[in-house]
């Protein structure tokens, strides 16, 4: 019933927002899944959702279902070459994964009954969510940039005085680093989905032999980030000092919406900031910094893995926090943000999965709290955070320790006591 409950609720929000985005005069997510079906897709999403499903699925079943997703999308790649249908690049496969997931939710309901349909139906779910997570993300990035004409960003840039502008430091460093180093870095920033598919499969490799999920892994964290992330960026939209300082990704498209071109050799000046702005296109996804609140994720999902998965979250999250600043997507306060709303969200699942103990919900008070005290102040206290920023600076960043600290006592509080096992004196041997 619960499950049942989850998915009206779930399907309910897919078609509110189908319609929201209809009256923007943009496709919704259910609309962009729907014509993966048959249209080009992007293979990423569609073949890492395939690869969570087929945890619950057994060796033979897994060879089968890859299998049936290859054969599926070269019969449309040869269909298309065939038919002269241009694809856009990067999008000559994905379908076939879909149409597998799709066909193992009708073999779970047709040949499958009780415990066994139930799991399976699981398995297709948790692959479809990452997919359908995808094209939310998505949808409400275009609703962003319609909805929000003007941006915050001369606040933030103002707050972000308080921690030394740096990005425009972090801007500087890249680019003195050469595009070697820069390549490498985004190709970490832009494959952040990889890693979590990566560390998931490793949280879930059990499933098809024990039947069951575990009661919390990454997939539940990064999907509720995902959902919760887009709705603070209608209220704090931020496009990032890129495009409001910069010239923007392209190089030239942005410099007639930006406030100054100035990123990322000359900080702002601190004055008194007002919203500007900005076009209709650019997302307006900068705060908090979801990217960064993935890769805090990720890194808290590895720290109980062998040491090389450890070793991979740990610069998953140094190098995602270096691209976020480097290439100019992000302010530091943006960062700050993004760590403290990571744990939040971490912290409201696992107390959700506790019953909802004293430590775990004031935890996640307390993480609110914090939240939400940092984007007032940025948006109310901007100015004096810049002018006093010896005092501004070092209380930011204890805000995130404080939050930090509180994570990890009240997460090890959690963590069962080893009981000492009293083992019987041993017996005299006879003289």
């Amino acid at each position: 019933m619960v499950w049942g409950v989850g998915g009206l609720v779930a399907l309910g929000f897919l078609v509110g927002l189908e319609v929201f985005a209809r009256r923007h005069g943009i496709p919704g997510p259910l609309t962009a899944q729907l014509r993966e079906v048959v249209f080009p897709a992007k293979p990423g999403p569609l073949y890492g959702g395939l690869a969570l499903m087929m945890v619950v699925l057994t060796w033979r079943q897994r060879f089968v279902a890859a299998g049936v997703a290859v054969g599926i999308d070269l019969v449309f790649a040869l269909a298309r070459w065939a038919a002269g249908v241009t694809v856009p690049e990067g999008q000559y496969f994905g379908n076939g994964a879909l149409w597998a997931m799709l066909g193992c939710a009708v073999f779970a309901l047709a040949r499958r009954t009780g415990a066994e349909r139930f799991l399976l139906l699981k398995g297709v779910g948790l692959g479809l969510l990452l997919v359908t997570g995808r094209k939310i993300g998505d949808t409400w990035l275009l609703i962003t940039s319609r909805t929000r004409p003007t941006v915050l960003d001369p606040y933030v840039a103002t707050a972000d005085h308080a921690l030394g502008n740096p990005s425009w430091a972090a801007g500087r460093i890249l680019k003195a680093m050469g595009p070697l180093s820069g390549h490498v870095i985004h190709v970490v920033y832009a494959q952040l989905a990889v890693a979590a598919v990566v560390v998931a499969l490793y949280q879930l490799r059990n499933v098809a032999a024990e039947r069951r999920f575990p009661r919390h892994h990454l997939v539940r964290t990064f999907l509720l980030i995902g959902l919760l992330g887009p709705a603070i960026y209608m209220v704090f939209p931020v496009v990032g000092p890129v495009f409001a300082y910069g010239p923007g990704t392209s190089g030239t498209g942005g410099v007639e919406w930006a406030v100054a071109n100035l990123w990322p050799h000359t900080p702002p000046p601190v004055g008194i900031p007002h919203p500007v702005p900005y076009d209709g296109i650019t997302p307006r996804n900068c705060m908090p910094s979801l990217h960064t609140a993935w890769a805090t994720a990720i890194f808290i999902h590895t720290r109980k893995g062998p040491r090389l998965l450890r070793f991979a979250g740990a610069f998953w999250l140094v190098a995602t926090l270096g691209a976020t600043l480097g290439f100019g997507y992000h302010y530091g306060v943006d960062l700050v943000a993004g760590v403290v709303f990571s744990l939040t969200v971490e912290a409201a699942l696992r107390t959700y999965d506790r019953g909802w103990d004293r430590s775990g919900v004031r935890l996640v008070a307390y993480g609110t709290t914090v939240f939400a005290a940092l984007l007032l102040s940025y948006r109310r206290l901007s100015v004096p955070m810049a002018e006093h920023a010896w005092v501004f600076g070092p209380l930011v960043v204890l805000a995130m320790l404080s939050v930090i600290y509180g994570y990890l006592r009240t997460t090890r509080g959690w963590q069962p006591e080893a009981v000492p096992v009293l083992l019987p004196a041993p017996r005299p041997e006879p003289v």
